[in-house]
């Protein structure tokens, strides 16, 4: 008897493949819905951990899983990675991404302006890629995944442009 009700269930499919494909689209968009707000939360946790950390909020200098433990060695390690830009604009350049990581990351994780956050967040961590790579050499980004980062930043950008674009067109009939 379950046999025959499972053959039923399969021929309705069969016989309906809009339904089904609908059903495969709606799950689609939930999954869709899900990884943006995974995105959006692990992007803007990455960002303000980041800030913790540069504040001392994770532990002191030194201690185990801190990497800076105060703005000083934070200071010191952008410039490192900026080992191109003249000294004197390290401190602006320190101050310069603490306040887009917090403001990004805030953002993100609130999710108030989240197609600017998303851009924002892209670019920045592109910018850190770069400076990674020319200070650093290309093993270093691409070992803390930054370039992964600033491309799932790009595509979370994408993801809200096609959502407004989506709910655009739905509100204009088409």
């Amino acid at each position: 008897m379950a046999t025959s009700s499972m053959t039923s269930d399969l021929s309705r499919a069969d016989a309906d493949p809009r339904g089904s494909a609908q059903a495969r689209a709606r799950g689609t968009a939930r999954i869709g819905k899900l990884a943006e707000v995974f995105a959006r939360m692990a992007l803007g946790a990455a960002f303000l951990s980041a800030v913790a950390d540069r504040f001392g909020l994770w532990g002191a200098p030194g201690k185990p899983g801190v990497d800076w433990g105060d703005f000083r060695h934070f200071t010191q390690y952008a410039g490192m990675v900026n080992s191109f830009l003249p000294a004197r604009m390290i401190p602006a350049v320190a101050w310069a991404a603490t306040i887009a990581e917090t403001t990004f990351g805030l953002s993100l994780i609130l999710g108030i302006y989240k197609r600017a956050a998303a851009l924002g967040s892209a670019a920045l961590l592109l910018m850190f890629a770069l400076a990674m790579s020319i200070s650093f050499g290309i093993k270093a980004p691409l070992g803390y995944s930054v370039f992964a980062a600033s491309a799932a930043a790009f595509l979370l950008f994408a993801s809200q442009g096609e959502r407004a674009k989506g709910a655009g067109d739905e509100g204009n009939g088409a």
